[in-house]
């Protein structure tokens, strides 16, 4: 049916039997509606054809409807997921989400918290990745943010992250309860004392000194980047030092992955002759050959959280709010690429 110029809300109103309070509430993804009422308000919008006038109720409100997520790079899949995670947390309670891509760059990310675009959504969910404790004062800003990762620098803002200490450790830990003691780090970044990359290599370190294992510096694959090229190449380069690998933690999956490949392209078996063990539990994890255990980092409780304080800081506008900081659970999910799963199997271990 075409929509005719004069179709309002109470129009809506009256085919459904309700109040236009009602139909408010509909539209606007109030959850405490019977699922009768619901049906039948949108099933009078349907017939109706009802488009709600988005800019007058902005004006009204002072809301666009929208958030940001502003995240290094889609083309990782963690980053990718997440967003996902995000626009269906969001949708959830009627909210819309523009991606905002940084690439990692300080001068994008400065420009993120400057503002400039803040009349466009009415806060901002934010992976920062190349800010460091110098930028402290950038992130002193006019409108609601929720952090996610390490780089918070005592903000003062909403805090989403994992547990990424204790999960590296679980995840070594794993390898070694498996009779691995040659075990390869791949995606260090030397010389990082704030960040993913520290932390996990922290956790590393001491799931060795927990089994009384003497780290190797020669058994650190540094790589800048976290993709799957660089997981390969830093796979390639440890074979070609000739040192002994009975394992191998990439610190994200993608670079797991790609030092799963380069181990194929070798000939080298996995697990038998070296195990793998990724972080992150992207979907490709389990559609690998073999299927890649992983840490599963709480993708999904820190999309949900995010968006939930994010919402409660916009609802809030500023007064009498006091920063929460959250953590993730995680799971390390085993598959065949470390031994023990069957095929086409997950086993959870060690929740937090």
């Amino acid at each position: 049916m075409v929509q005719r110029m004069s179709t309002t809300m109470h129009d809506v109103a009256q085919l459904a039997g309700v109040s236009i309070k009602t139909v408010s509430n509909v539209v606007n993804g109030y959850p405490y509606i019977r699922d009768t009422t619901r049906d039948r308000v949108l099933a009078a919008i349907k017939e109706l054809d009802y488009q709600m006038n988005v800019s007058a109720r902005n004006l009204r409100s002072g809301r666009t409807g929208m958030i940001c997520l502003a995240v290094p790079e889609l083309s990782l899949p963690y980053f990718a997921e997440l967003a996902d995670s995000v626009i269906r947390a969001a949708e959830a309670v009627g909210l819309t989400v523009l991606i905002e891509q940084t690439g990692a760059v300080r001068e994008r990310e400065l420009e993120l918290l400057s503002g400039k675009r803040k009349h466009l959504t009415d806060g901002v969910i934010f992976s920062p990745l190349d800010l460091g404790p110098e930028d402290r004062a950038a992130f002193d800003v006019d409108f609601p943010m929720v952090l996610l990762g390490e780089r918070m620098f005592g903000s003062g803002h909403d805090h989403v992250t994992m547990h990424n200490v204790e999960a590296a450790r679980a995840a070594t830990a794993h390898l070694i309860s498996q009779g691995r003691r040659r075990i390869a780090m791949i995606g260090a970044h030397l010389g990082e004392q704030v960040g993913t990359a520290a932390l996990r290599t922290q956790g590393y370190l001491q799931a060795l000194e927990d089994a009384g294992i003497a780290p190797d510096p020669a058994l650190i694959g540094e790589a800048g980047l976290w993709h799957r090229a660089d997981g390969a190449e830093a796979m390639h380069r440890l074979l070609d030092s000739g040192t002994e690998i009975d394992a191998v933690f990439g610190l994200n999956d993608a670079l797991a992955l790609g030092a799963m490949h380069a181990l194929h392209v070798r000939r080298v078996s996995v697990p038998d002759e070296v195990a793998v063990i990724g972080f992150d539990d992207i979907d490709e994890a389990r559609y690998a050959s073999p299927p890649m255990s992983s840490v599963s980092p709480g993708r999904e409780e820190i999309a949900t959280t995010a968006v939930q304080l994010l919402q409660a800081r916009i609802a809030a506008r500023g007064e009498g709010w006091t920063p929460t900081s959250v953590v993730a659970g995680f799971e390390i999910v085993v598959r065949e690429s470390t031994g023990r799963a069957g095929a086409g199997s997950d086993l959870r271990a060690r929740t937090l």
